[in-house]
């Protein structure tokens, strides 16, 4: 369809384009002055019914007013009250006043007695205070009728208003009664109908408003004449500027501004009606009237298109030109799709794939993490025997006690392995690193006896203390230990070290006098040993290391200056807090 009005605009005559032009004109002129007249119709329309919803608005708060400005001299005259002001006796009082509220719907009734001193309230945690600096407290002592006040709040909260009258006994005033009266839900109503309404006093001053952030200000102040930018003002409202026109721009959104007396204290309701339904009633039928003139467009277009037959058979060409090239489009869709679902499934593989490789890891840690508490065991047993033929039953029994814990020990490395594995979170809390310290030489016992070795340790008196799992920890140490045994099998005089240190890091430091590390790099490789086959898989410092990075530390190791290896355990201190806590949980 375009081509043909293309070859048609080139092949009019001038009077033909020129003809053109003035039908466009015409329509847009017509459709202008259209807009104009139904905005102008409608408007009218909308402002009468927003006069009288500004009246059912300011009738309804007047209504809530008047309401309650009965209550205060019904309360001056209650006998109860009277009684109660006489005889200093006001343990019924704040009930009776608690009754009236909830009968009338007021916010708060207070009782005074010439003090200023509120004996009597529907709110009981005001029984006590002294209300001589409320406004309407002097006010009602000094007048003889009812007295209403407003009240200025903070924080953009409803404006207190209190209608007050003193209490008298024959010619003599013993008390004040007041009423707070709940405005909030005059302003509660007018904001679900979604309805922008501002009520100012006397001074001009906004005192009630469904909008909050309106209140303490003015409404001119609120609302402008005009828009602040020509380019949001709407096309038809200039028609209506007039010194006493109805429209007003609330944040560039132009509103009917309707405002009637409210009949009391010079009060004065204004409502702000939204144009939004006029501009949608004038949209409907603007577009209505543009749909028939497309019609009429569309109409005049076919019989156009009558003529220019024989050239449709080219877009018809151009169209199947453009089939086939959606069809090779979709074939290559199809094959973009095949070559990612081939990569998908080569990416599953290769996941499995690390899985097993995790696996065939896990399963030469547990031979080698479960080959330690097997000699230690091995050990325990045969001195168990020796000790049976010797009649030494308790010692014996102390040894298969030993021989008890190992296999708890056998358990819970199991369980560690199973959920290094898994990556799964273990059961951490605060530990003392002397305990764990002292635990794990004792794991080691049967090794460090059967060995000439010196072990000398140095731990600070004080607790170290770290949140961690304290078999992981042991396994940690045990791992450096018997690799310290290791290296100092040849030695004539063994000797290992064993520092602890608490600065802002935990430090654990095992130093042997062996032969040192000829590979630091490649160290902590896993199945990386420089034992003989049978005697290691290499797995013992890579898993120890993985552990130390998983607690949130580091397991380094280095040469030392004069002869041997130092391996470095660091770890995150706990302070004394959170060990106390922790502790009591």
């Amino acid at each position: 369809m375009i081509r043909p009005l293309k070859r048609l605009r080139r092949s009019a005559p001038p009077w033909w384009r020129a003809a053109i032009v003035v039908l466009v004109l015409s329509v847009v002129g017509v459709l202008y002055a259209l807009n104009l007249y139904l905005t102008a119709r409608f408007t009218e329309g909308q402002r009468s019914d927003a006069e009288l919803t500004a009246t059912f608005f300011a009738g309804n708060l007047k209504a809530q007013l008047q309401r309650h400005a009965l209550l205060p001299p019904l309360l001056a005259r209650d006998p109860v009250l009277i009684g109660a002001l006489l005889s200093k006796d006001y343990t019924s009082t704040s009930q009776r006043l608690i009754e009236f509220s909830n009968e009338i719907g007021t916010t708060a009734i207070e009782l005074y007695d010439l003090d200023g001193r509120i004996v009597a309230s529907t709110n009981r945690r005001d029984l006590g205070r002294l209300g001589n600096e409320r406004p309407f407290v002097t006010a009602a002592l000094r007048d003889s009728g009812t007295v209403f006040t407003v009240a200025d709040t903070e924080n953009n909260s409803p404006l207190g208003f209190h209608y007050a009258r003193r209490v008298t006994y024959g010619a003599l005033t013993i008390g004040l009664v007041a009423v707070s009266v709940d405005l909030k839900i005059i302003e509660e109503s007018w904001r679900r109908r979604n309805a922008r309404v501002a009520v100012t006093n006397s001074e001009d001053n906004i005192i009630l408003a469904s909008n909050p952030y309106w209140r303490n200000n003015v409404i001119a102040d609120l609302a402008a004449p005009s828009p602040s930018s020509r380019f949001s003002a709407p096309i038809t409202l200039p028609a209506f500027q007039t010194e006493d026109s109805p429209f007003v721009f609330i944040n560039d959104k132009p509103y009917l501004r309707s405002e009637t007396r409210v009949g009391f204290r010079g009060w004065r309701l204004t409502f702000f009606s939204s144009l939004e339904n006029v501009r949608a009633q004038v949209n409907l039928i603007l577009a209505l009237v543009v749909t028939a003139l497309a019609l009429m467009v569309a109409a005049v277009l076919y019989w156009l298109s009558k003529r220019l037959r024989l050239r449709s058979q080219a877009i018809e060409q151009e169209s199947l030109e453009l089939k086939r090239l959606n069809r090779r489009l979709s074939e290559e869709i199809a094959e973009r799709e095949r070559v990612e679902k081939t990569l998908q499934d080569a990416e599953q593989s290769l996941e499995q794939a690390s899985k097993l490789a995790a696996l065939g890891q896990m399963s030469a840690a547990v031979s080698h993490e479960l080959n330690q508490p097997l000699a230690a065991m091995r050990t325990y047993l045969a001195g168990a025997k020796l000790l049976v033929k010797r009649n030494r039953v308790e010692e014996a029994e102390s040894s298969f006690l030993r021989i008890d814990d190992l296999i708890d020990r056998m358990g819970s490395i199991t369980r560690q392995l199973k959920s290094y594995a898994r990556k799964s979170t273990t059961s951490m809390h605060v530990v003392d690193m002397r305990n764990v310290v002292e635990s794990s030489l004792s794991m080691m016992a049967p090794q460090l006896t059967q060995s000439p070795v010196e072990i000398r340790k140095a731990l600070p008196s004080t607790p170290v203390n770290v949140t961690a799992d304290p078999v992981r920890l042991e396994q940690i140490i045990v791992n450096l230990l018997r690799n310290a045994l290791d290296a100092v099998a040849d030695c004539d005089q063994p000797v290992l070290d064993i520092l602890l240190v608490s600065g802002k890091m935990m430090s654990l430091s095992v130093r042997d006098n062996g032969t040192g590390i000829a590979d630091l790099e490649n160290l902590f490789e896993p199945f990386y040993t420089t034992k003989k086959p049978g005697e290691g898989v290499g797995l013992g410092l890579a898993i120890s290391a993985g552990i130390a990075t998983e607690l949130g530390g580091r397991l380094s190791a280095r040469n030392a200056t004069q002869g041997g290896a130092i391996f470095e355990l660091t770890l995150p201190l706990t302070d004394e807090k959170q060990a106390n806590q922790t502790a009591a949980e």
